[in-house]
């Protein structure tokens, strides 16, 4: 039996992987270009070589940088190693490419470098987060990370903080050092706003429910939030009694709807709620 293609859960995969790299495009050719804030990657070494080379475009310049670690990725790690890679790779090219022609830019968009600064390190950190999220990657240095990772025992992401602190330094030779200043900010900020980024998209609420219905609030999770819960029994320290304890994952939305259910029926109930980015299993994320 052939596995069908154009499902719906790979159409929201392909939406979302492009939408990533569209965020990513509009951050790279709108905000980190015209100021020349090279943080690192296939984009700073591209907005450099445009530099040197002010005949071709930061455009041009990463769909040469990413063909080539493309051609890299085929000899040492073969075809199948690189998966989706090879599609980001090419379309985060083809989008920033996109953006250079649909709205060309030859001087920041605002005289604030402060706030193109963030706009810079926020688009494309959100956008790498909806890639990384759905499974894929943004290409680029990804490929020279994987054949750190097969090939060597040196640590991946000490690796790739030098070469970007390396584009960094050759920024600031290039663009002086106040550019030379933000882009090891920009740099900084960018790590921490991809985590911050992964971990919102990914929020749950893990929700732990003592209450004297407890069927009733089972019935709530099951039928009208679609949902399923984990039943314990335990013994009430205070009270001398047993009672039932429901635990159950669920999105912001959903708890704030449990949260009213348990109001109407049970105003003395007792819950906990606690955050989690990391819920793996059916009705989440796939293992």
């Amino acid at each position: 039996m052939k596995k069908k293609i154009f499902t719906k859960d790979n159409l929201i995969f392909f939406l979302i992987l492009n939408l990533g790299l569209i965020f990513t495009a509009i951050g790279i050719s709108i905000f980190k270009t015209p100021n020349h804030f090279a943080f690192g990657g296939t984009s700073g070494l591209s907005i450099i070589l445009s530099t040197l080379f002010p005949k071709w475009n930061v455009g041009a310049f990463m769909w040469i940088v990413n063909a080539a670690l493309v051609v890299l990725g085929f000899f040492f790690l073969g075809i199948r190693s690189m998966g989706w890679t090879i599609y980001s790779s090419f379309a985060l090219s083809f989008y920033v490419s996109a953006c250079e022609v649909i709205y060309p830019l030859s001087f920041p968009l605002t005289h604030d470098v402060f706030l193109e600064l963030c706009f810079a390190v926020i688009l494309p950190a959100v956008g790498a987060a909806m890639v990384f999220n759905v499974g894929a990657s943004t290409g680029g240095t990804d490929i020279v990370a994987m054949i750190l990772h097969k090939y060597t025992s040196l640590e991946i992401g000490r690796a790739l903080l030098v070469s970007d602190l390396g584009i960094v330094l050759i920024a600031a030779y290039l663009y002086g050092a106040q550019t030379g200043l933000y882009c090891i900010l920009g740099m900084i900020l960018k790590c921490t706003v991809v985590d911050s980024a992964i971990e919102s998209l990914n929020l749950r609420k893990v929700c732990t429910i003592i209450s004297k219905y407890p069927d009733q609030v089972e019935d709530f999770i099951i039928n009208d939030l679609h949902r399923s819960a984990t039943e314990q029994n335990a013994f009430g320290v205070y009270t001398k009694q047993e009672q039932k304890v429901l635990m159950t994952v669920l999105t912001r939305s959903e708890t704030n709807r449990l949260r009213i259910h348990l109001r109407q029926i049970d105003p003395h109930a007792f819950i906990t709620i606690v955050n989690s980015s990391e819920i793996i299993g059916k009705g989440f994320r796939s293992i």
